[in-house]
């Protein structure tokens, strides 16, 4: 397997670079659509910059020895002793660095919620080297403690912790086998079992260490025992079990048992595929939820607006029919205390005339009621106008709508994502058929 081939003068293949700029699109914090959904009750999580190969299987099953040989460097301890009872994280990076846990927990933000797992933190590091050999500029890969039954004693929950990590971060699993050791280390199968629940289709088997195996017979019974007890467990009985020898070439050593370690290059490289077209699929749904609830927000806003609209005018007007009343009483009293020559001089005859004439009915209604329940007829005239008022308030009452200034931004957000992004979108999926199709195909 060569090196990554080049996309960028920094060194980073194509394939790195597209699944960068997705995160970047991501993760701005400016204009990261992570921001633009938040504002708007959409959660959105970044993806990843690199798919996470987690590894698993007894101790001394050549778990290091797959990532020392696949980096080719040496920076997971390896031998027949448990040398892994904790977590440990290999990535490509800029230095050679060692990380502690909390160092790495704040560098993998996903990783959180294992400091709510007793011990974990503690037992969990990063390894950062420069390697840039095969895929693993766009792979992290995660070394789990070697398992064994009996009385072997954990610091931590290492089955929970293991199920958690492959539930919920590993986008591909090996499971290795030793056909020397303890193949069949029933913890490690129980492991198994339960994420075969709900990983069984990232679940890759390779029986490790073949070269030690015997010869071809003897190979073929180990893994003939490994299946048949794989298929003895309800979670796990299905056919078509692929299992691949695998070993770690020795320079000047021959023997004629098939290497498949290749096997395992390709599943990293398929996974690594289908996770930039996933990726690049799931950033156009994102836009799209974007910008149709941003869409929806406008409508509403627009309804809302149409709505307030039409209750302050309904709101208006009982508010006038409440008001006329109490107008018209206390003009129908100004009326009475003076004379038609008092009124004209102060009015003139027209407005004496339209007074007179406006507080006509008042006054009428007034004189016909006896003097004795006038206090009676101004409690009713009070509580109708109180009615008016009180329906003027609930028939006024307004919808929320957005501010001018939000308005304008959310249109402004919807066109960067409509147009920009997926405008970078397309230009992406563009590069990544690039690779591997005729220029003319595209």
């Amino acid at each position: 397997m060569g090196k990554a081939t080049k996309g960028s003068g920094d060194g980073q293949s194509v394939n790195e670079r597209i699944l960068k700029e997705c995160h970047k699109l991501y993760a701005d914090d400016k204009q990261g659509l992570c921001v633009i959904a938040k504002d708007i009750d959409i959660n959105l999580l970044a993806p990843r910059k690199k798919i996470t190969v987690m590894l698993i299987g007894n101790h001394s099953a050549g778990k290091s020895s797959f990532i020392n040989w696949y980096i080719e460097e040496v920076v997971q301890r390896t031998g027949v002793a448990i040398e892994t009872q904790g977590f440990s994280i290999v990535t490509s990076g800029r230095k050679r660095e060692s990380l502690t846990g909390n160092a790495t927990l704040h560098l993998y933000q996903h990783l959180k919620p294992l400091q709510n797992m007793e011990g974990v933190t503690d037992y969990i590091n990063t390894e950062i080297t420069t390697s840039r050999q095969k895929k693993f500029g766009l792979v992290t890969l995660i070394d789990t403690p070697g398992l064994v039954d009996g009385d072997m004693k954990y610091p931590f929950d290492v089955n929970k912790a293991i199920l958690w990590m492959g539930e919920n971060i590993a986008d591909l699993i090996f499971v290795f086998f030793d056909p020397i050791g303890q193949a069949l280390c029933k913890r490690t199968l129980n492991i198994v079992e339960q994420l075969s629940t709900k990983k069984a289709d990232v679940m890759k088997f390779f029986l490790s260490k073949a070269d030690d195996a015997g010869d071809e017979t003897d190979r073929q019974r180990v893994m003939m025992q490994i299946v048949q007890e794989l298929c003895k467990r309800p979670g796990l009985n299905r056919t078509g079990f692929d299992m691949s020898t695998i070993y770690i070439p020795k320079p000047g050593r021959e023997t004629k048992c098939v290497n498949q370690i290749d096997t395992a290059c390709k599943e990293i490289e398929k996974t690594i595929g289908a996770t930039i077209q996933n990726t690049l699929n799931t950033l156009e749904r994102d836009c799209t939820e974007i910008a149709d609830k941003i869409d929806f927000l406008i409508e509403q806003d627009d309804r809302h607006l149409s709505h307030n609209l039409r209750a302050k005018g309904k709101g208006g007007l009982f508010l006038l029919s409440g008001l006329i009343i109490p107008l018209l009483l206390v003009a129908n009293f100004i009326a009475s205390m003076f004379t038609d020559e008092s009124l004209d001089y102060g009015l003139g005859v027209k407005g004496r005339t339209y007074l007179r004439q406006a507080t006509s009915p008042v006054a009428s209604l007034w004189n016909f009621i006896p003097e004795a329940y006038h206090w009676h007829l101004f409690g009713f005239f009070t509580l109708v106008t109180l009615g008016f008022v009180v329906a003027a308030r609930l028939v006024a009452k307004t919808l929320p709508t957005i501010a001018r200034r939000r308005k304008k931004l959310l249109i402004e957000r919807r066109g960067y994502v409509q147009s920009q992004v997926i405008q970078q979108k397309e230009q992406l999926y563009h590069e990544y058929l690039q690779q591997s199709v005729a220029a003319h195909d595209l």
